[in-house]
C-alpha cells in the first residue's frame, strides 16, 4: 500500500472499528440504522504492496435499537441467521491508488449467496504498525435472497459503512 505499511499479517482491531448499515423504509420516509457488535477480520499485505483478507460479521449481533425488528431481520425473511450466521467479505485485492484511495475487489457473501463487489475505501492513516480504512458501499439486498417487502415499504439499496482499524501482527 504505502511505504509505511509493512508486509505481513494484519489483524482487525474490533475495539477501534465499527460496521453499520442503513436502509430507507416506509416509502423512503424512515431510515433504519443498525450496527454489528461482533465481527472479525484479518489481512495480509504482500511484498508488492497489494493486500488480501477477510472480514466476517456475526448476523445475530445486528442491533437496530428495536428488538422486534432485529428478530425479524435475523429471521428467514432477511438474513436467516439460523442457517447463515455470518456475512463475509473476502478481499481478493486491495491496492493503493493515489495517496489515500484504496481500490478493493472482493466477494460478499450473505444468506449463502455470493456476489462480486468492488469499491474505493479511504486510507485515513497508516503507520508501520496500524492503518485505518473508511469504507462505504451500497448493495441490493434482493440479490442476496432478501426480497421481503411488505406493501412496497422497503425499496432501494442498503448502505454499509465501516471504519476498520488494522494492527500489524508481530512476526514469529
Amino acid at each position: 500500500m504505502t511505504v509505511a505499511v509493512e508486509t505481513g499479517t494484519w489483524q482487525l482491531d474490533r475495539t477501534a472499528s465499527t460496521v453499520a448499515l442503513r436502509h430507507k423504509t416506509m416509502w423512503n420516509l424512515v431510515t433504519v440504522k443498525g450496527t454489528f457488535a461482533t465481527f472479525a477480520g484479518q489481512g495480509e499485505v504482500r511484498p508488492d504492496g497489494s493486500a488480501v483478507g477477510t472480514i466476517s460479521l456475526d448476523v445475530a449481533s445486528l442491533d437496530t435499537k428495536n428488538a422486534k425488528r432485529d428478530t425479524h431481520l435475523r429471521g428467514a425473511d432477511f438474513f436467516d441467521a439460523d442457517n447463515h450466521p455470518e456475512i463475509t467479505f473476502a478481499v481478493r485485492s486491495a491496492e493503493l491508488r493515489g495517496s489515500d484511495a484504496v481500490h478493493v475487489v472482493g466477494q460478499l457473501t450473505a444468506r449463502g449467496v455470493s456476489r462480486p463487489l468492488s469499491f474505493t475505501a479511504a486510507l485515513r492513516d497508516a503507520s508501520a504498525d496500524a492503518l485505518t480504512l473508511d469504507v462505504e458501499f451500497s448493495v441490493d439486498r434482493e440479490q442476496f435472497g432478501m426480497g421481503w417487502n411488505q406493501l412496497g415499504m422497503i425499496r432501494g439499496l442498503t448502505t454499509v459503512t465501516a471504519t476498520l482499524r488494522f494492527t500489524r501482527t508481530a512476526a514469529a
